[in-house]
């Protein structure tokens, strides 16, 4: 909690300092609000409302702004003038997040000009077979294919035979069909796997045990009073097991990039040493 208090007030002090800028006090504009010695002008506004916002959500946004301000000037003179003065000096702690910011601007930069961000799929198909034991599925996954389609439609009666069918023209049909009567639909390509949550999410199943859902069901129709909900699962597979490689790839993709991104800083890092070392760019000097 004091560690919390410290960064807050640490916080507040930078963002005051603009009130310290040499200047600032002369400023011809007419300030807004005051607290003590701190004055909040106009211009420090600018932003603070995003473009093409309503005259009365500007002048709501505006005021709980200048009111979050008078809170944290008030905080801020509260906690100076209740601190020690050693608990108030945080200039080295202000050089270190200067600094910080700096290197995170410049690394930032480093890795948007320098970064091979091409990943093939035979690298991510090689780090998954070296990795497998790392990618279990934390939730049950399924391969489904859905029509969420208006109990009038015409095309109700015909959806339960397209969609089970493994036929490729059968598949085609379906999306034309669902197309056509404006139905709510995925079909799945047989490659493509969803979480079992998410499938709830755009079906109104009742389960209590998924996985013995998954066992017992290919085929599942829910109805209410407007709405057929159709789904068929051709594969499914359970929580703890091996998640498969076309589920994982995108996060593999992230890996891989997030490994190049350190291999890349570390080299940047260790060619500058190096290079300070030939030019004796800095000493150490002995105690």
């Amino acid at each position: 909690m004091q560690r919390i208090l410290v960064i807050s007030v640490l916080l507040m002090a930078v963002l005051s300092a603009c009130n310290l800028i040499p200047g600032k006090e002369t400023r011809k504009d007419k300030p807004i609000a005051r607290v003590n010695d701190s004055y909040l002008y106009r211009d420090d506004l600018q932003g603070v409302v995003p473009p093409g916002t309503s005259a009365t959500d500007s002048a709501e946004i505006t005021s709980a702004y200048i009111n979050n301000w008078v809170r944290q000037e008030l905080l801020l003179k509260q906690a100076e003038d209740n601190l020690e003065e050693t608990n108030r000096d945080f200039t080295k702690q202000i050089e270190q997040y200067r600094n910080s910011l700096i290197i995170y601007a410049y690394e930032s930069e480093l890795v948007k000009q320098k970064l091979d961000t091409v990943v093939s799929q035979s690298e991510i198909e090689s780090y998954y077979k070296e990795n497998q034991e790392n990618f279990h599925l934390r939730e049950n996954i399924v391969l489904a294919s859905y029509v969420i389609i208006s109990k009038n439609s015409p095309a109700a009666t015909k959806i339960k035979s397209l969609l089970v069918s493994t036929r490729e023209a059968d598949k085609e049909k379906l999306q034309a069909l669902c197309q056509e009567n404006g139905a709510d639909f995925r079909i799945n390509d047989g490659t493509t796997w969803m979480s079992f949550t998410d499938l709830t999410r755009k079906i109104p199943l009742t389960v209590d045990d998924p996985e013995e859902f998954l066992r017992k069901n290919k085929y599942y129709e829910v109805k209410d009073s407007t709405t057929i909900y159709n789904v068929a699962i051709s594969a499914y597979k359970s929580k703890e097991s091996i998640s498969p490689l076309n589920f994982e790839t995108e996060n593999i993709r992230t890996i891989l990039l997030n490994k190049r991104k350190a291999e890349l800083l570390k080299r940047m890092e260790e060619d500058l040493f190096n290079d300070a070392v030939k030019r004796n760019k800095y000493e150490i000097f002995k105690k």
